[in-house]
């Protein structure tokens, strides 16, 4: 098991280029099952839930082959609809088979699935929208069974929105018969994103980027190429690392329009924020400025970005309050976070963040995704000494290649065996 060493100190600076979003890549890689033909997906990062999503489809059939191109997904041979628990369990993501395999192949069975431990993300409303479309569904043992000889267009209305929900669904609508009307969708970059990959396969869509999003089902769906977008996520990390070690960082493929929430925050934090033909320009400031956040769904604050800006307001001037509002369970890194002298209170779903001069190295265990990024943010600040952040597999993941990325920003940062 590899762990990450970091010392502290030195403000980031250069040139970082992002890479292909990985809550993108995956639907788009669900719904070559769609079509049973060869596509070609660019932009594909390499990323430990990419090979698990692989390894659930080869299962089934499906060949992959990367070059120079990209993805090719070959899913002709598609021979069954079967994601075993043993790969299930460690990625909530697979739970987007199921749309695609019940549209194609009028049977799916699914484990229920697992992922980070950041709250209970129930997937009832995936399957409460695939009844309403005429699937019979039934769990037994831990497995989603579903079957549906032509799955019906239906009016869709999600209680709260779900990225994953609404791609699901969308795909197990672009072949339905019929018309199927989302309600209360998902508004995300990477769900418009799917739908111009679906489009390209010549499904109807329309209304992605609104929370109505309508889609008229078709025979069948043709092979596409298509690049997914550049992950905003990776890209707010590096925008925030940036500004934390006052730094000053071009960060290519970082689209402002994607993260406009936390680029107001980084302002009134006092970094400068220029977008640029390449993508961000971002300069810290000498002195952090304490500001409030609230996570929501897009396009607000992101919750996967609240613990690094978490780890930033540890070492601003002042007091903030982070409210959580998306998941129940995203406080779990402020005790590692404490332990390297964060000043950290929580009550429910806020936590009062008290800002100081410095952070200290200390050994961190990481607990879940983001949560590993903000130790590595906490460790680029942390003085006198070497953090090490245990448990990095959380962290690979999420993102391709990010020591290396700090590397060449100038960061003192390495892996090594635990």
């Amino acid at each position: 098991m590899d762990k990450i060493l970091i010392e502290g100190g030195e403000p980031l600076r250069g040139r970082v280029r992002i890479s292909g979003a990985k809550n993108a890549a995956l639907p788009a890689v669900a719904a070559c099952l769609l079509c049973g033909e060869k596509h070609v997906l660019r932009g594909i990062p390499g990323l430990r839930d990419i090979r698990t999503i692989q390894e659930i489809m080869s299962g089934m059939g499906a060949e992959f082959q990367s070059g120079n191109n990209g993805l090719t997904v070959d899913t002709s041979n598609l021979r069954d609809g079967e994601a075993p628990y043993d790969l299930v369990r460690t990625m909530r993501a697979s739970i987007l088979l199921l749309g695609p395999l019940l549209a194609r192949l009028g049977r799916a069975r699914i484990s229920l699935p697992g992922g980070c431990a950041i709250g209970a993300r129930p997937v009832n409303l995936h399957l409460k929208a695939l009844v309403s479309m005429g699937a019979d569904l039934h769990l037994d043992r831990g497995y989603i069974h579903a079957r549906a000889d032509r799955l019906r267009g239906a009016p869709v209305f999600f209680d709260i929105p779900t990225v994953t929900g609404t791609e699901n669904i969308m795909m197990a609508a672009v072949l339905a018969e019929g018309r199927t009307v989302l309600k209360n969708a998902a508004r995300e970059p990477e769900v418009s994103d799917l739908a111009d990959a679906l489009r390209g396969m010549g499904a109807r869509i329309e209304g992605d980027g609104t929370d109505t999003i309508l889609i008229d089902g078709v025979r069948d769906l043709h092979a596409t190429t298509h690049t997914v977008i550049p992950d905003r996520i990776e890209a707010g990390t590096f925008m925030i690392a940036t500004a934390m070690t006052g730094g000053d960082v071009v960060i290519e493929g970082c689209r402002g329009e994607h993260l406009s929430a936390v680029v107001q925050k980084l302002q009134s934090v006092g970094a400068e924020l220029v977008p640029v033909k390449e993508g961000m320009h971002v300069r810290g400031p000498g002195q952090h400025r304490s500001v409030d956040i609230k996570t929501m769904p897009f396009p607000g604050f992101p919750t996967d970005l609240q613990a690094q800006f978490m780890a930033l307001m540890s070492v601003a001037d002042g007091s903030s309050i982070i409210k959580e509002t998306v998941f129940e369970n995203r406080f779990i890194h402020v005790s590692e976070l404490k332990r390297m002298g964060a000043e950290i209170e929580i009550n429910g779903n806020q936590a009062l963040v008290r800002g100081r001069a410095g952070l200290l190295p200390a050994p961190v265990m990481a607990t879940d995704l983001r949560a590993s990024a903000s130790l590595i943010l906490a460790g680029l600040v942390a003085l006198d000494g070497v953090t090490e952040v245990r448990r990095i597999y959380h962290l690979d993941r999420g993102y391709e290649n990010l020591e290396t990325k700090f590397q060449g920003l100038g960061a003192r940062i390495w892996r090594e065996k635990a």
